[in-house]
């Protein structure tokens, strides 16, 4: 007699939703996410605002596009990497010649791949905080703020810093991939630079076979941070999630792989 045992069960979304809440609850730290794909929406406490990190260098670089979209700018355009310009942290740029000159281009692929912290603060200088958080703004993500450059303890320790939510960046990946907000070549190559990552968090736990990612990470002391657009010809997923108060770091960084493991899971099953 064969003995049929039950087909295990599809991961749905309230299944996936149930095991990121676990996976939240036990962390030592404080988690924020939120996931949208076609299945449905998840969202733990992804309204909360928190220490942006680099994640602050997604909206710079959509700032970027729409001032070449409005003229106001030139990728080809190249700006001076001075020494007085160099600061510390993530980024290569701090070790290269001065009185270099990098395309515009160059500069947000740096900013984006390396999480170059020169280079981003060079084009916050180029593109202007003020009108970066007037774009955001524009876009509705009223939670996104920009105050402070890369780097700058002194505004940290006053109590300056930048800001987002795990939703406002959800959005802005959606932004992003939809090819509304932008020309499709220029949202091809914001994908295209995102796909490029060199620091992965959630992406650790996605199958590269069978899944695309483009991503941003974040980190500061106690805070790791990370957000994707995951992908494949069949569909695709929105995810941030945003931690800080964060005892070791390690911990922060096994939950947005577990995260990713869980995701990847959901979506070979959709």
């Amino acid at each position: 007699m064969i003995n049929w045992q039950p087909r295990p069960k599809k991961m749905d979304i309230k299944q996936l939703e149930s095991e990121i809440k676990e996976l939240a609850a036990n962390l030592d730290g404080r988690a924020s996410i939120y996931i949208e794909s076609a299945a449905g929406v998840i969202d733990v406490d992804g309204h909360h605002s928190f220490s942006s990190a680099s994640l602050i260098k997604v909206p710079i670089l959509m700032a970027a596009f729409h001032q070449c979209e409005q003229n106001q700018l030139k990728m080809e355009e190249k700006l001076l990497v001075s020494t007085d310009r160099k600061v510390g942290g993530a980024g290569v740029l701090q070790a290269l010649s001065n009185k270099l000159s990098m395309k515009l281009i160059d500069l947000l692929t740096l900013m984006i791949i390396v999480s170059d912290n020169t280079a981003t603060n060079i084009l916050i200088e180029r593109l202007g905080m003020e009108n970066i958080n007037k774009y955001i703004h524009s876009l509705g993500m009223r939670n996104t703020l920009l105050q402070r450059k890369m780097m700058d303890t002194v505004a940290l320790e006053n109590g300056i810093d930048n800001k987002t939510t795990a939703a406002d960046m959800v959005y802005a990946l959606k932004s992003i991939k939809a090819k509304q907000l932008f020309s499709a070549e220029n949202s091809n190559k914001m994908l295209e630079i995102l796909s490029q990552q060199q620091f992965l968090k959630l992406a650790d736990g996605i199958d590269l076979e069978y899944f695309t990612v483009a991503s941003k990470t974040g980190e500061l002391a106690g805070v790791q941070h990370d957000c994707a657009i995951i992908s494949s010809q069949q569909t695709v997923l929105y995810a941030a999630v945003l931690i800080d108060e964060l005892t070791l770091p390690e911990t922060g960084k096994k939950t947005l792989l577990e995260i990713g493991k869980r995701l990847n899971g959901f979506l070979k099953e959709q």
